[in-house]
C-alpha cells in the first residue's frame, strides 16, 4: 500500500475504531471494543513506520488535495495532506505513544464498568484520529479543525469523572483557558489569508518575499511579526506556555491514561509543532523568535519550580511537561527547530512512561496519589521502580539516556543564542541551565520519596485510605502490576533510554528534517562548526556543567529525603518564596479573582446591548411589533361588506397601473 490508500487508511483507522465504539458500546462488550479500538490504533502505527521508513531511505513527500468542501468565490478550502519527514515522524510518536495507552488501559481500567470503559476507549481513538488529522494537514483551516478537534476531546477526557467537581473545574478550565489562545490563533490565521491570500502552507511559503517588508495595517509593526506572535498565541494556549499554562496541572484529573496521552506526544506538543511546520515564515522575525524563546525560559525554570513542592505523584510529572515545553520553546525561539522537535521525540517517550509507571503506583495503591503516604515500593514493583528510574534518568538528562542528547543540544543553542546577543539571550540561557538543576531535583524526590525510605502507607490510619469508586477499600498491600500495564512501560523504557542515540544523526540540521523543518542559519552554522556526533556529545559532556548542574540535583533530592530537618530549615529560611510557590505565582487568582470577574462583567454588558437590546429588542421582538402595528391599522380595513372590498380591489388595481405606466413612459 502507497500513496493516498497509505495515508488516508492511517487517518481513517482510529477514526473508524471509535465511531464503532461509540455507537455501539451497549451492543459490544469490553473485549469487542478493546480490540476494535487497539487494532484501529494498530493499523495506524504500522502504516506511520512504514511512512518513516520511506522518509528515511527514499525520502517521502507529498502534498495534495483529498477534496474541496467549499468554494467562495475564487477561495476554495480542501481537506489535503501533507507527508514529509517531519509528519512521518510525528505520525510514528502519536501512534505509538497512543497504542501504548490503549494497551495500558486494558488493566488501568479493568474495575471500571462496561459502559464507562467503551466510552473512554471510544475517545482516546477519537483523540488520536485528531491528531493525525492536525500532523498530516496541509493548510491552515485543517490544521484549526484538528486543533480544536484534540481540545475538544481532551475537554471530554479531562472530565470523564464528571459526577467529581475537581474534574468538571479542571476541564471547564481547560476548555476556557484554550479558547484564549485559540482567539490569537485564529486572528492570525485570518491575517495569513489577508497577506497570502491562502491558507494552504505551500502557497504561503512561496509568497514570502512578497510579504516580507509590509506592514501591519497602517502600523510600524511587520506584518509577518504580528502574524507569527498571534499563531504563537495559540500555541501558548494549546502547548501550556505562560501565562496560559493554569490548566494543565489541573488536568490530572483526568485517569492517568490520558494524562500520558495529553502531556507526552499529543495535544501539548501540537504547538511545538506548528511553530516547526511553520518555520520558514519564523525565520522572518526575529522579534517573535525572542518571544518564544523568553516565554519558553520562564515556563522551563519557573515553572518547573513548582514540581519541587508537589506532593501529588501526577502533578509532580505535569508540572516536569510545563519546564520541558518551556525547553522546546527555547529551542524553537533560538532557531534551532530541528533540536526542539528532537526534544518533542525523546520526551514524549520517557514522559509517557513516567505517565504510565505514576499510574502502575496508583494503582498498586489503590487510587492514591500522595506521595507522603507512600515509601518503600521498590521491593514490591520492581519493574515499575526500574522504568521509573530509566524515566527520571531520561528526564533529568543523565547521558546516554535519550533526554541527555536533545536537552544538552537546546542548552547549547541557548548558549549560542546568548552568543549571537539576541534579545533576552542572557535571562534565557541562565534560566536553561538552572533549570537543569529544578528538574534533576523533583524527578528523583519523587523517585525517593515514592520508592524509597519507610513504608509510609503501613502507618496511615484505615479512615485515611483512599477508599475510591473502583472497588479497593482497607490497607494498602501493594504489588506489581499486571503484565497488560507493565508491557507498555518496558515497551517505552526501550526508546526512552536509547533513542536519543539511536536518532541523533537524523535531527542534524540539513539532516533528516531538512526538507520540512528550516533552522535559522547562525544555528545551522554552529553545529557544522562542532561537528557534533553521540559520541562527542558523551565525550563533551563530562567536560562541561550540565550533566555536574544535573547530578548535584539528584544529591540534593537523596540529602532532602534523608534528612527532614534541614528540608523544614530550609522552608523556614524561604518561607515567603514557598508561600508564592504554594499559591502558584497567584496565577490561578489572578485568572480567577481579576479577569473572570471582569470577564463576566463585559458579557453582561454585551449581553444586555447586543443580546436584549440589539437583537431581541430590535430585531426580534421590535419587528414582531412593526407586524403588529400594521396588522392592527390593516385589520380595521377587513370590514367584511361586499362595497369596501371592490373599493380595495378597484384602488389596487389603480395603483397597479400607475406603477406600470410609469415604468413604460420611463
Amino acid at each position: 500500500m502507497t500513496g493516498i490508500p497509505l495515508y488516508l487508511t492511517i487517518i481513517l483507522s482510529p477514526l473508524i475504531a471509535s465511531t464503532i465504539v461509540g455507537l455501539f458500546n451497549f451492543a459490544i462488550g469490553k473485549f469487542l471494543s478493546r480490540a476494535i479500538t487497539i487494532l484501529g490504533v494498530l493499523v495506524s502505527a504500522c502504516l506511520s513506520y512504514v511512512v518513516l521508513y520511506q522518509a528515511l531511505t527514499t525520502g517521502v513527500h507529498y502534498d495534495g488535495p483529498l477534496y474541496t468542501w467549499l468554494t467562495v468565490g475564487a477561495q476554495s478550502f480542501s481537506v489535503g495532506i501533507l507527508v514529509d519527514s517531519l509528519t512521518a515522524m510525528m505520525l510514528t510518536v502519536v501512534t505509538t505513544v497512543s497504542l501504548m495507552v490503549h494497551i495500558y488501559t486494558i488493566g488501568y481500567m479493568a474495575d471500571e464498568e462496561e459502559y464507562n470503559a467503551n466510552k473512554f476507549f471510544s475517545y482516546i481513538s477519537l483523540f488520536t484520529f485528531m491528531m493525525i488529522m492536525l500532523v498530516m494537514s496541509n493548510n491552515f483551516i485543517q490544521l484549526f479543525f484538528g486543533w480544536e478537534g484534540v481540545g475538544l476531546v481532551s475537554y471530554l477526557l479531562i472530565g470523564f469523572y464528571f459526577k467529581r467537581e475537581s474534574a468538571i473545574f479542571a476541564n471547564l478550565k481547560a476548555f476556557l483557558i484554550n479558547r484564549i489562545g485559540d482567539l490569537g490563533f485564529l486572528l492570525g490565521i485570518g491575517l495569513v489569508y489577508y497577506y497570502f491570500g491562502s491558507f494552504n502552507y505551500s502557497d504561503v511559503f512561496a509568497r514570502l518575499n512578497e510579504v516580507t517588508g509590509m506592514h501591519f495595517l497602517n502600523t510600524t509593526w511587520s506584518a509577518i511579526t504580528v502574524i507569527c506572535l498571534l499563531l504563537f498565541v495559540g500555541a501558548m494556549g494549546k502547548s501550556a506556555q505562560f501565562p496560559l499554562h493554569v490548566w494543565l496541572p489541573d488536568s490530572m484529573e483526568g485517569p492517568t491514561p490520558i494524562s500520558a496521552l495529553i502531556h507526552a506526544a499529543t495535544m501539548v506538543t501540537a504547538g511545538i509543532f506548528m511553530v516547526a511546520r511553520l518555520s520558514p515564515l519564523y525565520n522572518l522575525s526575529p522579534t517573535a523568535l525572542s518571544f518564544i524563546a523568553i516565554v519558553g525560559a520562564i515556563n522551563a525554570l519557573f515553572l518547573g519550580l513548582l514540581g519541587i513542592i508537589q506532593n501529588d505523584i501526577k502533578r509532580v510529572i505535569a508540572y516536569s511537561t510545563l519546564s520541558q515545553l518551556g525547553y522546546m520553546a527555547v529551542a524553537l525561539g533560538c532557531g534551532a527547530y530541528t533540536v526542539g522537535v528532537f526534544h518533542l521525540m525523546t520526551h514524549a517517550f520517557f514522559k509517557a512512561l513516567l505517565f504510565l509507571a505514576a499510574g502502575s503506583v496508583i494503582v498498586a495503591m489503590h487510587h492514591e496519589q500522595d506521595m507522603r503516604k507512600m515509601g518503600g515500593l521498590w521491593k514490591y514493583m520492581p519493574i515499575t521502580y526500574a522504568v521509573m528510574l530509566v524515566g527520571n534518568l531520561a528526564l533529568a538528562g543523565i547521558p546516554p539516556f535519550a533526554g541527555f542528547f536533545s536537552k544538552d543540544l537546546i542548552l547549547e543553542a541557548a548558549t549560542n543564542y546568548h552568543e549571537h546577543g539576541m534579545f533576552g539571550g542572557a535571562f534565557v540561557e541562565f534560566s536553561v541551565y538552572a533549570a537543569v538543576f529544578v528538574t534533576a531535583c523533583y524527578s528523583f524526590r519523587q523517585l525517593f520519596m515514592t520508592f524509597h525510605g519507610e513504608e509510609r502507607f503501613r502507618h496511615v490510619a484505615d479512615d485515611e485510605h483512599h477508599h475510591d469508586d473502583h472497588g479497593h477499600h482497607g490497607p494498602v498491600e501493594p504489588k506489581e502490576s499486571p503484565f497488560v500495564i507493565t508491557f507498555p512501560l518496558v515497551f517505552l523504557a526501550i526508546p526512552a533510554a536509547v533513542i536519543g542515540w539511536v536518532a541523533f544523526s537524523h535531527f542534524a540540521p540539513e539532516g533528516f528534517l531538512s526538507d520540512a523543518v528550516f533552522d535559522a542559519s547562525y544555528y545551522v552554522k554552529f553545529f557544522e562548526e562542532d561537528g557534533v556526533t553521540p559520541i562527542s556529545m558523551l565525550m563533551h559532556a563530562f567536560t562541561t556543567l550540565p550533566v555536574y548542574i544535573a547530578l548535584s540535583g539528584i544529591l540534593a533530592a537523596y540529602v532532602a529525603h534523608k534528612s527532614p530537618a534541614f528540608v523544614k530549615g530550609l522552608q523556614t529560611i524561604f518561607k515567603p518564596i514557598i508561600y508564592v510557590m504554594d499559591n502558584k505565582y497567584f496565577m490561578d487568582n489572578l485568572y480567577i479573582n481579576i479577569f473572570a470577574p471582569i470577564g463576566r462583567g463585559l458579557g453582561k454588558v454585551f449581553w444586555s446591548i447586543g443580546d436584549v437590546l440589539v437583537i431581541d429588542g430590535l430585531v426580534v421582538n421590535g419587528s414582531a411589533r412593526v407586524v403588529n402595528f400594521f396588522a392592527k391599522i390593516f385589520r380595521k380595513m377587513q370590514t367584511g361588506y361586499v362595497n369596501s372590498s371592490a373599493t380595495y380591489m378597484v384602488l389596487g388595481v389603480i395603483l397597479l397601473l400607475t406603477f406600470f405606466t410609469g415604468l413604460i413612459l420611463r
